[in-house]
């Protein structure tokens, strides 16, 4: 059966969300790496296609939030339900201080009031600054970006009313192929 019809539209929308996506991430969190690694893809399996996600691992946490000790988290999916983030959360420690250290030097975040010729402070207080926000996301966790919740819906929906027109196509082109006369 030919169903070109059906896979150009898939890859459509998986262009669509990704597209979506980045803005949004963009928008959320400037030119990030995460968002250059968001892709999908489409494939032909027995039953139908399949269109896959993928994203860098941490892109769950930004998407869907992680809960804290003290504050639980939540997300609107991609259906507009609010949904408890799934993430556990850090329940007896924060996020590591290296990683955040290293985020913090590579943002160049400086303190009010820091000298710029001071750089024998600089270690401690990346390492200082680093260990309290590592105890603010132990606490209060990350806030949802809903970054891919949202556009993956909004294309959903699109997709829910299209597929039958979509379909139509690929049945009717192949009715007339297969009752084309000889």
């Amino acid at each position: 059966m030919n169903t070109d019809n059906i896979e150009r539209y898939l890859e459509s929308f998986g262009k669509q969300v990704v597209k979506e996506s980045r803005g949004l991430l963009q928008k959320e969190k400037g030119s990030t790496s995460l968002g250059n690694s968001i892709r999908f893809t489409v494939t032909k399996e027995e039953g139908g296609f399949s269109t896959k996600f993928y994203m860098e691992e941490y892109g769950k946490f930004l998407d869907k939030g992680v809960s804290g000790n003290k504050v639980k988290q939540s997300y609107i999916n991609y259906d507009g339900k609010k949904k408890s983030s799934p993430g556990k959360g850090y329940t007896t420690k924060g996020p590591p201080i290296d990683i955040l250290s290293k985020w913090i030097k590579r943002k160049g975040i400086k303190p009010k009031g820091f000298k710029r010729g001071r750089s024998k402070d600089t270690g401690q207080f990346v390492s200082g600054f680093a260990f309290l926000i590592s105890r603010k996301i132990r606490r209060e966790g990350i806030k949802s970006l809903s970054f891919f919740q949202k556009p993956f819906g909004l294309e959903f929906k699109k997709l829910e009313k299209d597929f039958l027109k979509i379909l139509s196509k690929d049945i009717r082109s192949n009715l007339v192929e297969f009752y084309r006369p000889k």
